[in-house]
């Protein structure tokens, strides 16, 4: 039984020296059976830790032991650690200690499945941390500074993001000396460590990464790069340029490993992790765990970037249209104001316009698109050119939005679209109103206090429901009239008529004119709003007066 079984099986005499092994032990330890006689675990198998301490125990006081010792035999293997479980027991004789047996079993496979669950489950723990922590906006930026910020402890002593410019850049031009030039977009480190990190320059600098530096090489390949405890030599071809080579090693980085980020085939730059002092070098293991997390902060910075690109398109869109609305009869003082939301959100259809009508009256419009980005930018300008189309046509705020309403829905579909138009004669303080289901306009007396005006809102254009009711109201002269889109006074979670109560219960500059109320209501608004805020006052102009 002894010969032919699989377990290992050794006899050690009351000096651990070898009385006996089987051949399993003997293949085990890579030495021949009898070479082991007379000779210790330790002077036979330097290589391993034999946990002598255990076994003196139980020659000392007889009980068995199990016990896990782990190293290299003299058999060759290609595993940088293997592992054995052994059972020892005590051998007696007439009551007398002669030794002890142990059996062993080589475990390494069992602990390397172990290993790999317990790996598996810290990448899942990391991962489900990353899911709340990186990728909370859609701002390019931010999402950079989350990643960096999050392997700080956890897989770095410090970490840089670098993304590549926008091809249409300039900074996307090849570089003399064939350089490819990146921005560090974010930079993280221990407490202890920030000062020294922010020696590498600036967050928002562009770097530029010498031909065959570790950032470039990992773009090219896509994949990624461990660089342990590197020469002089090899740091100043890993790094962008020689003269860093002086300032990593006064931070005391050793070790360092690139990790390219990339989304739905398309490169988007890096991520840098740095070990610095007595910290470990990157190991197989980090670079798995690192790459999922690259993986997944890639994806919110693609989308990110194509928020970021389709935002500013249509913020250009909206701003470019509303930049020059008509001009209004001399008689009547006009301002306007546009904000669009912060970043969590996409640009909206907020709009507003002007207009000078033959018959001395001004028309004053205010809508909003409903929906949010390119698109609702675009219709924005559909509802202008409607509304300019229709003005000289209709003689009344009601027909105007009849006859908008008919068309948007006869014509293109257009998305449905709040409006709030005013026909105003200022000379005679008489201002007719209609809306198409938008907030009622404010009204700013000459003391400074707001009250709203009671307009009883139709269906938004585009609904094909029509039911417009015209509302009249005089408003002397001192008085100014504020027109707004929702997000100046709507709150997550928050009633209208409570939104509402917060913007009459303001206390403006008395006598000041339309620009001056327009900033003051602006400065009452949260930044970043949650909406894009579109406003315009209008107030009566004395006779002789600019």
């Amino acid at each position: 039984m002894l010969e032919g079984t699989p377990a290992g099986i050794g006899v050690l005499d009351t000096e651990l020296r070898y009385l006996y092994v089987n051949p399993a032990l003997a293949r085990m330890n890579g030495v021949l059976a009898e070479e082991h006689l007379g000779r210790t675990i330790a002077e036979l198998l330097p290589g391993i830790d034999a946990r002598e301490e255990v076994l003196r125990a139980v020659l000392a006081d007889g009980r068995p032991r199990e016990v896990t010792s782990s190293g290299h035999t003299q058999a060759a293997s290609p595993l940088a650690r293997r592992y054995w479980h052994g059972a020892y027991h005590r051998l007696e004789q007439g009551g007398r200690t002669t030794g002890l047996v142990g059996i062993v079993l080589e475990v390494t496979a069992s602990r390397q499945q172990q290993h790999e669950l317990e790996q598996a489950r810290n990448r899942l723990a990391l991962l489900d941390g990353a899911a709340t922590r990186i990728g909370t906006t859609l701002d390019m930026d931010t999402t950079c500074g989350e990643l960096a910020d999050f392997l700080i402890p956890q897989l770095a002593d410090a970490a840089t993001v670098e993304v590549l410019p926008h091809p249409d850049s300039h900074h996307a031009r090849p570089r003399p000396g064939g350089s490819l030039r990146l921005r560090r977009a974010a930079m993280a480190a221990r407490p202890d460590l920030i000062e020294q990190v922010r020696v590498l320059g600036p967050q928002g600098e562009y770097v530029d990464y010498q031909p065959g530096s570790t950032i470039p090489r990992c773009l090219a390949g896509g994949r990624t790069i461990i660089e342990n405890l590197l020469s002089d030599e090899e740091f100043g071809r890993s790094a962008p340029n020689t003269e860093r080579v002086a300032i990593y090693r006064a931070i005391g980085i050793h070790s360092g490993m690139v990790v390219p980020l990339a989304a739905r085939g398309h490169r988007i730059g890096t991520v840098t992790l740095m070990r610095v002092g007595d910290s470990p070098a990157f190991t197989r293991d980090d670079a798995v765990a690192a790459q999922d997390l690259a993986r997944r902060a890639a994806i919110s910075l693609d989308n990110a970037r194509r928020y970021t690109r389709e935002h500013t398109v249509a913020v250009d869109l909206q701003r470019a249209l509303l930049a020059v609305p008509g001009a209004p009869h001399p008689d009547l003082a006009v301002a306007f104001r546009y904000r669009p939301a912060g970043t969590s959100a996409l640009v909206g259809g907020d709009w507003y316009e002007t207009i000078a009508l033959p018959d001395g009256r001004t028309l004053l419009a205010i809508g909003d698109v409903m929906g949010h980005g390119l698109e609702a930018a675009a219709e924005m300008s559909h509802y202008q050119a409607m509304l300019g189309a229709m003005a000289r046509m209709e003689p009344s705020a009601d027909l105007l939005l009849r006859r908008m309403d008919d068309l948007a829905c006869r014509v293109h579909e257009y998305r449905p679209s709040t409006c709030l138009v005013a026909y105003v004669d200022p000379v005679r303080g008489r201002y007719s109103f209609a809306s198409a289901g938008h907030l009622p306009p404010a009204v700013v007396r000459p003391d400074g206090t707001v009250e709203l005006l009671p307009i009883e809102p139709g269906p938004p254009l585009g609904t094909g429901l029509g039911g417009y009711l015209p509302a009249d109201a005089e408003l002397p002269a001192g008085h100014t009239l504020l027109l707004f889109t929702d997000g100046l006074v709507e709150r997550r979670g928050e009633d209208i008529d409570e939104s509402l109560r917060r913007l009459t219960a303001l206390r403006l500059s008395p006598g000041a004119g339309p620009a001056e109320l327009l900033d003051a209501v602006l400065a009452e608004a949260p930044s970043p709003a949650e909406d894009d805020i579109a406003l315009l006052a209008a107030a009566a102009v004395a006779p002789g007066t600019v």
